[in-house]
């Protein structure tokens, strides 16, 4: 009543009370899982924020193919004014030129973010977009098994000679009961043996040499079935490590936090820690890939600037402690490192932890390959499945792999 009066006297004093501009944002996402948590994100946690931004978000959860729904709507002028940037795409959604690059007006966010990510997302040294969540892997053993065993679990400190002894042990005392572990024929399981080594995808001629080094962790990670803990998810019916550990048929997988629902469905009983990724000896270093998404904003939109601070918000403190309580991401900020939600001693949070600290641990690299795309991880794919399936020795295996990689970036 008094505020219905106050604006009625204003009006008659020839004061109209000032009204705050809405402007609309778009935003698109993922569907699935992505739309419970992103309508309670806009709707609830950050609605004060937005409404004292004067921005009103337009959130469009997309239940298609979401690289095709982006690159149609980018090439037709209808994509959103922010939207996912999935970091393997990164380099071709950049090069369309329908996505801005950051501006100063984005440098807080920047530089509250784990720098590696800012890398993911640095393309000719311009930023595109703010990475709002990531993933890493990590080593996640079924400590039953293990106490079973009477073997150690893996630790922080192994190395793979380590790791290798421990599920040698394991074998050793149950025998055919467990394997060690799925060894999948997949880059994004073995690169961080590679990478530990210090071996780079791409040279500084953007080319992909597959030296020593890789030659090294590539031996080792065929071997693990040559020696005997290792099997092919495959050979027990299971398509990937979180379904041969979570049948309880090896005692370790090598997963992101992604694993985290998957264990805690469908075993709920199982008792499991996690580790970050055994080192490279010769190094002292371990590897890793980085998982990641951006929110990055549309060059061609009609409220870029209104656009950039949604994104402020959308990857700001509140909005990801919120998801990070909630257990449904990996925040890319680095100040959440110390959140209490990773000092919780129950082994989903520690799991977290693990795979949150394996951003920032030794050589790590986005799961991203330049203009080739996926297509890139083809024929060190193939050369994996030749050896594991014992077609092919690591040698004449390697030989094959360079000869496509020769050809695809043009030495």
């Amino acid at each position: 009543m008094k505020r219905s009066a106050l604006a009625l006297s204003l009006v008659i004093a020839g004061v109209a009370p000032t009204v705050q501009a809405v402007t609309e944002v778009k935003i698109a996402g993922w569907g699935g899982n992505d739309v419970v948590a992103m309508n309670k994100l806009v709707n609830d946690v950050l609605t004060e924020d937005f409404e004292a931004a004067g921005i009103k978000i337009n959130y469009m959860p997309v239940e298609s193919d979401f690289s095709q729904f982006l690159i149609n709507g980018l090439s037709a002028g209808t994509a959103p004014d922010a939207f996912y940037i999935d970091v393997l795409m990164v380099d071709a959604l950049v090069n369309s030129g329908k996505v801005a690059a950051n501006t100063p007006a984005l440098s807080a966010a920047e530089k509250a973010m784990l720098p590696n990510l800012n890398n993911a997302f640095t393309i000719d040294g311009k930023q595109y977009g703010v990475a709002k969540d990531f993933n890493t892997l990590a080593v996640q053993f079924n400590k039953d098994i293990f106490d079973d065993a009477g073997v150690d679990y893996p630790s922080n400190q192994d190395s793979w000679k380590d790791l290798l002894t421990k599920l040698k042990g394991v074998k050793a005392e149950l025998g055919d009961e467990v394997a060690g572990i799925c060894v999948m024929p997949d880059y994004a399981r073995f690169a961080p043996f590679a990478l530990s080594t210090g071996w780079q995808p791409f040279n500084e001629n953007g080319e992909t040499v597959l030296d020593d080094d890789f030659r090294r962790a590539f031996e080792f990670y065929t071997s693990l079935k040559a020696e005997g803990v290792g099997i092919l998810a495959s050979d027990i019916g299971q398509s990937w490590g979180g379904g041969c550990l979570g049948t309880e048929e090896t005692a370790i997988a090598i997963e992101g936090n992604w694993i985290s629902g998957y264990l805690r469905d469908k075993a709920p009983n199982m008792q499991y820690g996690t580790s970050l990724m055994p080192i490279d000896s010769e190094t002292g270093k371990r590897g890793n890939l980085l998982f990641t998404v951006a929110w990055g904003i549309n060059a061609d939109g009609a409220n870029v600037e209104a656009t950039r601070k949604a994104v402020e918000i959308l990857t700001s403190q509140k909005a990801q402690s919120w998801v990070l309580d909630s257990g449904l991401a990996l925040p890319s900020r680095a100040e959440l490192a110390e959140s209490e939600y990773f000092e919780q001693d129950n082994q989903e949070n520690q799991l977290a932890k693990t795979v949150f600290e394996g951003a920032s641990s030794g050589y790590v690299m986005p799961f991203a390959f330049g203009q080739h795309g996926s297509s890139w991880m083809q024929p060190i794919n193939e050369a994996l499945n030749a050896v594991l399936l014992e077609q092919m020795t690591a040698e004449e295996a390697i030989k094959m792999a360079q000869a496509k990689y020769d050809a695809m970036t043009g030495k």
